[in-house]
């Protein structure tokens, strides 16, 4: 049941993206551009969403999976989530894309957002490599003990 929540809220998602206009990288960017052409349209899909996505974020409703209850671990704002945060503008600035509007319009097989999704899983792929260069390495792996990475899933 949970994958067939999934599937149809990432459709209904997609779809949406989709009759926006937000997988057009140039309304996008003409919605960011305030000081020329200015394209007020999506700000009316931002005030449409965020009531949607208030009521799907209440902690007073049960969520489909329970993961998705449980506040996040780290609520401080830090340098790591500044730089993220700096990085995706400047690149939804310069794109027109960020990753949801990306992976729906890859359904259109455009060129602009093939490349997109392609820079964005290169990108995702350094910085793991980047991390676990710099993350300390804490414990030299014995023959005995299992490395497997693992993953937990709340109850």
């Amino acid at each position: 049941m949970r994958c067939f929540s999934a599937l149809a809220a990432g459709l209904l998602f997609g779809a949406g993206l989709v009759i926006s206009g937000m997988i057009n990288p140039a309304k996008v960017l003409a919605f960011l551009d305030v000081t020329g052409d200015w394209d007020p349209s999506l700000a009316f899909v931002m005030i449409g969403a965020i009531p949607v996505a208030a009521i799907g974020f209440s902690p007073l409703l049960p969520s489909l999976t329970a993961a998705a209850s449980q506040p996040p671990a780290k609520r401080a704002v830090d340098l790591p989530l500044i730089v993220g945060a700096v990085l995706f503008g400047i690149g939804w600035g310069l794109a027109g894309f960020c990753p949801g509007p990306a992976l729906a319009a890859l359904g259109f097989q455009r060129a602009p957002a093939v490349l997109f999704v392609a820079a964005m899983l290169a990108g995702m792929a350094a910085f793991r490599i980047v991390a676990s260069l710099l993350a300390p390495n804490t414990a030299a792996p014995t023959q005995d003990r299992d490395t497997t990475p693992t993953r937990s899933v709340s109850p």
